[in-house]
């Protein structure tokens, strides 16, 4: 993409999120993501009822008295985004690919991360970690991760959500808001992976994705190519049996994803790609 063409996509991307996170999803973002983290303050003596684990031990052997650490919340919060760009990503059938739809959702919720004085980092996964961006403040920060979303290359093209969580959780050691963006077509079990991450920081999974998926229009003989693996297949829509199939499969895989999201305790949102995401990310954030 020519460095132009690039400058006026970021800019067009920045006067919309921004105008979005600025006049509808500031105080709804504020009200669910205020700090969530807590942070030291100071020690007191040990009250009844005090939790054991709050003991501070050192300063008790020292005082030869128990004492207690006290937390406060944090004011300000670091807020994650895992990005899923694999294969299947570059895919739409209403003039807009799920990509597109996904740096948009990113840098709404970057800008909102921004007025509530959030840091902002990123990681970028398919089957391998891409890149990491780490947690910073600032527009011009912003502008980075919309550029990369836009221009950058993934390696690869399958999609591994396990790894990316185990990763993530590895290397983001203090407590965060993490918003995992993906279309979740990953064959690999999520539920265990989805509940280690939750345990550790706040998830909020944001699946994007296609009418397309769910359905096979009657369009006769056609082919079809993996985004992912690149394998090619001839399908033959106009069979009844054929589109049954495909539609219960789907049905299947989602009962799957909802069931691990349930059991992981991961609160997550559907958007479509032809729909507008104002208004599920506004009942997520509603519900928080």
């Amino acid at each position: 993409m020519e460095a132009s063409e690039l400058l006026k996509k970021v800019r067009k991307i920045e006067i919309k999120t921004r105008g979005l996170s600025h006049n509808i999803f500031a105080g709804e973002y504020h009200s669910s993501f205020k700090g969530q983290g807590m942070a030291f303050s100071e020690v007191r003596e040990y009250q009844y009822g005090d939790a054991i684990r709050d003991i501070d031990w050192n300063v008790t052997a020292r005082l030869n008295k128990p004492y207690v650490k006290v937390f406060e919340e944090e004011r300000e919060l670091t807020v994650m985004l895992l990005i899923d760009l694999s294969g299947s990503q570059s895919l739409g059938s209403r003039m807009r690919i799920k990509r597109e739809i996904i740096t948009e959702i990113a840098a709404t919720l970057s800008f909102s991360a921004i007025q509530n004085n959030d840091k902002i980092g990123v990681l970028l996964f398919s089957d391998k970690i891409e890149k990491l961006i780490l947690p910073q403040k600032g527009r011009k920060h912003i502008l980075r991760i919309i550029r990369e979303l836009l221009e950058f290359e993934p390696e690869s093209k399958g999609t591994d959500i396990p790894l990316a969580l185990e990763y993530f959780t590895n290397m983001i050691k203090r407590h965060c808001s993490a918003f995992l963006i993906s279309d979740f077509n990953d064959r690999h079990p999520l539920k265990d992976a989805l509940s280690i991450a939750n345990r550790k920081h706040d998830l909020i999974a944001i699946r994007v994705f296609d009418q397309m998926e769910s359905a096979l229009p009657n369009i006769g003989l056609i082919r079809v190519n993996d985004a992912e693996t690149g394998a090619e297949e001839w399908i033959d829509t106009s069979s009844k049996a054929t589109r049954n199939a495909f539609e219960q499969n789907y049905r299947n895989r989602m009962a799957e994803l909802n069931d691990a999201f349930t059991k992981s305790g991961v609160e997550h949102v559907n958007i479509r790609c032809d729909e507008d995401y104002v208004k599920p990310l506004m009942t997520l954030f509603k519900k928080r």
